[in-house]
């Protein structure tokens, strides 16, 4: 098990002129702009039913934005951070921001559905080249000795947009209509702009690497299979986080109005995954991944046959929640540190080949439930999990950097 530990640094940036309070501030106004960026992808989730009727279109046409965003971010992200993560973080993250502020807006005002898709396709454009950036970025604010945490605490900003920022936005759909959902988007995105531009420090310029530079990660078998890692952690995770409600509703017979709350608990739960894997990780990526999966699996498993009771079905759910939540800090980690150079383009690959592993798992649950039946789909996630841990282990046997030099 030794042989998976790995104590290099996540960053180790000398450009950073910030003192310690303000690095703290800085990595905070990351991870709230962070809610604020993940609520703006997931929101409109909750928005279908009413946007769908104002635009006079079908539920299913309006649920191809979901789509379009997800494809977005799986296709454009890797090739978008190499051109830009050279920028100087400070003005690249404002920038961001305020794309996402006059893309909120352009969406609140959209006519149709064609305008509403430019709305939605301009800010995936941008996410993925946050969330590379995001992390590597607060590594370098706290320095390589906190930097797990701070990435953690970024991810923090994450997990609290799937638990509080979609039902809460979903709720303010319902108050203010989704056109009104959207211009509070786009006023907190233009808010945590000026916030940064005032708290944030300045982080010098990096030197610039060519695209066919960065693109090296992609010859070293071992960034590969820690890329290859995270297909299979998502893929695991998806294929029955996916169908969870329908879990509860159908399999351990949860009254369908109580059902939020349950993945309300489900994901304050996962709050405490994203700490702990923040600390696991910096004890060894590849062994937190193999941990928190292995967790994963057991969760997942005992979840259908503990349905009949509802202390059992709890304490399953907990295990199930905070492995699942503390592998996304976990997997960004590792890939990032699994990346000898070229880090901010590493961690977009790693949102991407997540995306790949989310719709993967979608695909592979709703297979699961129509050959074999839904209380079926926790015994299959389990075993792709198993799968995960297992090739952690022959992961940590490739040579990293073999193929960079």
């Amino acid at each position: 098990m030794s042989d998976i530990i790995d104590h290099t640094p996540l960053s180790a940036n000398p450009a950073v002129s910030a003192t310690v309070p303000r690095s703290g501030l800085a990595v905070t106004l990351l991870a709230i702009s962070a809610f604020v960026i993940v609520t703006t992808e997931f929101i409109i989730v909750g928005m279908l039913p009413g946007l769908a009727r104002d635009l006079d279109i079908s539920v299913s046409a309006a649920g191809q934005l979901v789509t379009l965003f997800a494809f977005t971010v799986m296709l454009a992200g890797p090739f978008l951070t190499a051109l830009v993560s050279h920028l100087d973080r400070k003005r690249l993250f404002v920038i961001i921001l305020a794309i996402f502020a006059a893309s909120n807006a352009l969406a609140a005002l959209a006519p149709n559905i064609w305008i509403l898709g430019l709305g939605r396709f301009i800010p995936a454009l941008a996410l993925p080249v946050f969330w590379g950036t995001a992390s590597e970025t607060a590594g370098d604010l706290v320095g390589p000795e906190r930097s797990g945490k701070a990435v953690a605490q970024v991810y923090m900003g994450i997990a609290a947009a799937m638990v509080l920022g979609v039902p809460l936005g979903t709720l303010a759909a319902d108050a203010i209509d989704w056109r009104g959902t959207f211009w509070l988007l786009a006023g907190l995105s233009l808010l945590m702009a000026v916030l940064l531009v005032l708290f944030m420090p300045s982080i010098a310029p990096q030197k610039k690497v060519g695209a066919g530079t960065q693109a090296r990660i992609l010859k070293d078998p071992f960034f590969l299979g820690n890329l290859g890692l995270s297909v299979l952690v998502f893929t695991a995770m998806f294929t029955a986080y996916t169908y969870l409600a329908d879990t509860l509703e159908r399999v351990a017979m949860i009254p369908a109005s109580q059902v939020g709350w349950w993945l309300m608990g489900f994901g304050v739960l996962g709050l405490l995954g994203n700490w702990l894997g923040g600390y696991l990780v910096n004890r060894g990526p590849l062994l937190a991944t193999a941990l928190a999966t292995l967790v994963l699996a057991i969760g997942m498993a005992v979840t259908t046959p503990f349905a009949t009771s509802q202390t059992w079905l709890i304490l399953a759910l907990a295990a199930w929640g905070i492995a699942n939540t503390a592998l996304y800090p976990i997997c960004q980690i590792r890939v990032m540190k699994a990346a000898s150079h070229a880090q901010a383009l590493a961690g977009t690959l790693n949102v991407s080949m997540a995306n790949a592993g989310i719709g993967l798992g979608a695909v592979i649950g709703g297979s699961v439930i129509q050959h074999f039946g839904l209380p079926q789909i926790g015994y299959v996630a389990a075993a792709i999990a198993l799968l995960a841990v297992i090739s952690s282990f022959g992961v940590s046997k490739l040579k990293p950097g073999a193929s960079t030099e």
